[in-house]
């Protein structure tokens, strides 16, 4: 159903998915639907966690390898992902992580920016030794804010992504954490 539910969104959007469609499309009784989902926003937010855990395991696979020497590596590889997702994974381009829905579709507390700035404060800290600290992710949430507003941009522009917008996304964002986080961590090793 979720992979019914992610063609759907691409074709008719958000406001144009009903329940009856999505259990067309996924050739099950409504009741089947209903007995998983209580209504379509609750299939977008199980589609919405899908695709974070997917995002977060493609990172996790990227920050395996030993191509990530420094913690910008790691920026450009959350940056790729994120444009690569919107370029192939059915459902993303229109619902990204879930904003279009419910700013707060992946957590009651954090916006669903929040929740993916934390969870990239955890995987840089972890690979790269960053200190985590409340600044760090205050800078991430700017970061993933900004870069998103730009992707979002990008993919409006044409439906592969403007490489020109692409390209300035990733430098801003490189340039801004780059002045951030070196600066918090000389000012660590100075203190």
């Amino acid at each position: 159903m979720l992979d019914a539910c992610a063609e759907l969104v691409d074709e008719v959007g958000y406001e144009g998915l009903t329940t009856t469609l999505l259990a067309e499309r996924a050739e099950v009784a409504i009741g089947s639907v209903y007995q998983f989902f209580p209504d379509k926003r609750a299939i977008v937010q199980a589609l919405t966690l899908r695709t974070m855990e997917s995002y977060l395991q493609r990172l996790d696979e990227r920050f395996a390898s030993d191509d990530l020497t420094h913690w910008w590596d790691g920026v450009d590889a959350s940056i790729d992902e994120y444009i690569t997702m919107h370029r192939t994974v059915p459902g993303f381009r229109t619902l990204h992580f879930g904003d279009v829905v419910d700013l707060h579709l992946l957590d009651e507390q954090r916006d669903n920016n929040g929740v993916i700035a934390d969870q990239l404060a955890r995987v840089l800290t972890e690979r790269f030794g960053l200190t985590d600290v409340p600044e760090l992710r205050f800078h991430l949430e700017v970061a993933v804010e900004t870069a998103d507003a730009l992707i979002k941009l990008a993919f409006r522009r044409t439906t592969e992504g403007d490489d020109r917008v692409l390209a300035e996304a990733k430098a801003l964002i490189r340039e801004y954490l780059h002045r951030q986080v070196d600066a918090a961590t000389d000012g660590a090793r100075a203190g």
